[in-house]
């Protein structure tokens, strides 16, 4: 069983604005983080992760289009009702979970699509402590132990932000954010090396969408000039941070699914039920 962690990270930024264009046409109308592990939607797994980490407000940057996110995050009267009357109170626990009553939900809207660290920004006004959380939701974690709060505690005892990183494969390491680590201590970011090829790779060191961060990098990203793909980079803004704070890395014991991606979605499935019960 996961146990909370007591914890100085108290706020979480769950970006959900993206468009999820690797899964249409179902993401026309259903948000891939909506998109189901068996019966739980991805979005459910990370509410689950924060929760375990002591997080207690959850931001989450929407865009128009994805009132099904609120919709689940919010205690429908009229199902309770319904599901009364029929005689299945059993399943009130399942559409209402425990943890849903012990964090504020909170909603800002990301008007333009202008990339993953301009959705971060969009919750700049919600941030008062020093550090906060970002969970990416389709990067799902199974592991028996928290990922966000073994982060966290990092965070606590060190005061650094914190990144989540895993052992990319050669296919992987074009894809993804490669840490380079500084030469005297195997767990400090000297600098992330974003998408690039193998032969130039400093690690096979990947971050992954779970991160603890300052809130001085909000004005860092008002700063960020547009770059690749015409989005703000959370990663240029990072390697800035890197100029004046310490970063440190978190290698998690689990297991992390892209659930982004076709394969990694049917993986993620495929290991659930076989792994656990549901």
């Amino acid at each position: 069983m996961i146990l909370k962690v007591m914890s100085q990270v108290k706020k979480a930024v769950l970006p959900v604005a993206g468009m999820g264009t690797r899964f249409y046409p179902i993401t026309k109308s259903i948000p891939k983080e909506m998109l189901p592990i068996i019966d739980r939607p991805l979005i459910q797994f990370a509410i689950d992760e924060a929760f375990n980490a002591g997080i207690e407000e959850i931001i989450f940057v929407t865009n128009h289009t994805k009132d099904s996110i609120k919709h689940y995050v919010t205690e429908q009267l009229e199902l309770n009702k319904r599901l009364i009357q029929s005689n299945k109170e059993n399943y009130l626990k399942l559409v209402n979970p425990n943890n849903f009553d012990s964090i504020t939900f909170s909603f800002v809207e990301q008007k333009e699509p202008l990339g993953f660290g301009h959705a971060v920004l969009q919750a700049k006004d919600f941030i008062d402590e020093p550090f906060f959380a970002i969970l990416l939701a389709d990067d799902l974690v199974l592991s028996e132990k928290c990922c966000l709060g073994e982060m966290i505690a990092i965070n606590n005892s060190t005061n650094d932000s914190v990144l989540g990183v895993f052992e990319a494969s050669d296919f992987q390491i074009p894809q993804f954010g490669i840490i380079e680590m500084d030469g005297n201590d195997n767990e400090i970011v000297k600098q992330i090396i974003e998408k690039p090829d193998i032969k130039d790779a400093p690690s096979n060191l990947a971050v992954f969408g779970r991160y603890i961060l300052s809130k001085e990098i909000f004005e860092l990203l008002e700063e960020t000039q547009v770059g690749k793909n015409g989005e703000i980079q959370l990663t240029d803004a990072i390697q800035r941070l890197l100029q004046t704070r310490m970063l440190r890395i978190h290698q998690f014991d689990g297991m992390k699914f892209d659930c982004g991606s076709k394969k990694g979605y049917v993986d993620a499935i495929k290991f659930y039920a076989k792994n656990y019960d549901f």
